[in-house]
């Protein structure tokens, strides 16, 4: 078994990007030689050949299976785009009127061409809003409204748990994103968390079986006979190993590989299409890339080995922290379906009188979290792309434990130094430079002018940054977001969607922890903390490099940023 020191020792090759070195060499037959080919072996890049191959050998059952999915995201797609409808309404009226405004000054027939599309979208508006009267049955009223909206979240969360484990880790993503979705849905969706139905014992037995070569009870002699917990991908057994340790057994569910590249074959095929008929729905989001990267990372997710290295990697760079803890890997006991760790004992980060009753305060979990989770964005380019509560135990020592290391993202120092420019211009209120940060950071669409979003920038930078999340009525900002996202040409990469998918959560978990709680003014004394010490580091290597004649182009001093950074550090020191 690999120890702390033994990884330590590994740092030169860590910061490589050898990760394999994080965890001993797998070798042998049975079990052995598929966890090596794990190691060794990349994920399919999702292609309209590979998808075609997928989809070509089932027949009538994958028409059956595509039916199915198409209507549930297809009325889930329609009753977000009805909730929604008003707000997309205004934005074509104005449309309407503008057009109208310029017609009167090229002639008649240009004004003619005007009257036509007017008809054409008052027909098409009298259309949509009988279609809404019908499908929501004229439930507009505010309690009606909130009623009707948790029925529709009860119905999308009962059909992604029967469409299946790509669909439930869906919904599992959904529901953190109350900057998408209304309240109602965001907090039904959010039970899929821990709320999954579990697969038999004799399937997850047979599993363990084989994987490790080996009987369950020569494996664990002491192992339960009901799952503790149970996941989109897998479940957990309480067991114990022959020298005495208290482990977690996580076993993924049976025939998981193939339903899930059937799945994303499918999903693949669905993006394509809406691109064609419908291309203003990719205008907003880049759909395809954020299916390329949900596809690279769920493939990541089912491979157990992985998860073990990625939480390897995750404690070696947090081998400083004395508060952090991440349970220790078994290697003798894991393959790519069979994941041996450390048994933990905690209290949710989200259990306030859990954690006041062990004299723990929310509020330091909550900055060490924070703390934490800098460090992971901008120091180590590596983070747990899944943070919820379910993920995250407090120990009754105050350590925080940090589980499931399946989903992880990576951020390319690029990306880091564009988002420390973004934060130096939240600290300095500089709004023409956040609109510029919008471009870097490709929020906007190639081609458009930064100019024509600037004000919207400084109106949501100016009326939401500071507010308190608790101030913030998560269902106006939704349909105020949707506004203004219809109107501009704004975008969310899909190198963002695990960063923010992240930090939306962190938000979620510091809000219930403390209720004076702010994520900007939380954040701020840390992210200079981190931002301070990595560009320092940085500006070291520029100076030797000059000094030793090895600058080039791509590595001169900028001036400007070691101004602002010298400012920053003063005023650290100055507040303390």
């Amino acid at each position: 078994m690999m120890t702390d020191q033994a990884l330590v020792k590994k740092s030169a090759s860590l910061e490589g990007g050898d990760l394999t070195s994080l965890s001993p060499s797998i070798t042998g037959s049975g079990p052995k030689r598929r966890q090596a080919a794990a190691i060794q072996g990349d994920i399919q890049p999702l292609t309209e050949e590979m998808v075609n191959e997928v989809l070509s050998g089932r027949g009538f059952r994958g028409w059956l299976r595509a039916a199915r999915v198409a209507r549930v995201l297809g009325l889930f797609s329609l009753y977000l785009f009805l909730d929604t409808y008003d707000v997309r309404a205004d934005f074509n009226r104005r449309a309407v009127a503008r057009l109208r405004e310029l017609a009167r000054e090229r002639g008649r027939l240009a004004q003619f061409k005007a009257w036509v599309s007017a008809q054409l979208y008052a027909a098409l508006d009298w259309f949509i809003r009988a279609l809404r009267y019908v499908i929501f049955r004229g439930a507009e009223g505010s309690a009606s409204k909130q009623a009707r909206l948790r029925k529709q979240a009860v119905w999308m969360r009962e059909s992604l748990i029967d469409l299946g484990p790509t669909f439930i880790k869906i919904g599992q993503a959904l529901g953190t994103r109350a900057d998408l979705l209304p309240l109602e849905y965001v907090k039904e969706l959010a039970t899929l968390q821990d709320q999954v139905p579990a697969f038999s014992t004799s399937e997850a037995f047979a599993i363990i079986e084989s994987e490790l070569g080996r009987s369950v009870h020569e494996a664990y002699p002491e192992i339960d006979s009901e799952p503790i917990a149970a996941a989109s991908l897998g479940q957990v057994y309480r067991a114990r190993l022959a020298t005495g340790e208290e482990v977690a057994v996580k076993v993924q569910r049976p025939n998981l590989e193939s339903i899930i590249v059937f799945d994303v074959a499918i999903l693949f095929r669905l993006v394509k299409l809406t691109n064609r008929f419908f291309p203003r729905a990719n205008e907003n989001a880049d759909w395809e890339g954020m299916l390329h990267e949900f596809h690279h990372t769920i493939f990541e997710e089912m491979d157990y080995v992985k998860e073990g290295r990625n939480a390897d990697r995750f404690r070696y760079n947090f081998r400083t922290w004395r508060a952090i803890r991440v349970p220790k890997i078994h290697w003798s006991h894991t393959s790519t379906r069979v994941l041996t760790l450390d048994f933990i004992r905690g209290t949710k980060v989200v259990d306030i009188e859990g954690l006041k009753a062990n004299r723990i305060s929310p509020v330091k979990v909550n900055r060490l979290l924070i703390r934490a989770y800098l460090k992971q964005l901008l120091e180590d380019g590596f983070f747990h792309a899944d943070p919820h509560p379910g993920n995250l135990l407090v120990m009754d020592s105050g350590h925080l434990a940090f589980f499931d290391f399946g989903m992880v993202g990576r951020i390319t120092p690029k990306l880091q130094a564009q988002m420390i420019d973004a934060f130096f211009h939240v600290v300095g209120r500089d709004v023409h430079g956040l609109g510029q940060d919008i471009i870097n950071l490709n929020f906007l669409k190639p081609g458009v002018d930064p100019e024509t979003v600037r004000p919207v920038v400084e109106g949501l930078f100016t009326h939401y940054l500071n507010l308190k999340l608790g101030e913030v009525n998560f269902k106006e900002l939704t349909y105020d977001l949707a506004e203004v996202i219809y109107e501009y040409p704004f975008r969310l990469p899909a190198n963002f969607t695990y960063v923010m998918r992240a930090l939306m959560t962190l938000e979620g978990i510091g809000v219930v922890t403390d209720p004076g709680f702010s994520f900007f003014e939380t954040a701020k004394p840390y992210a200079k903390e981190f931002m301070l010490r990595r560009e320092g580091k940085l500006f070291r290597k520029l100076i030797f490099d000059k000094l030793t004649g090895r600058e080039n182009g791509e590595s001169r001093i900028a001036w400007s940023r070691v101004w602002k950074l010298t400012k920053m550090a003063a005023q650290m020191y100055l507040e303390k």
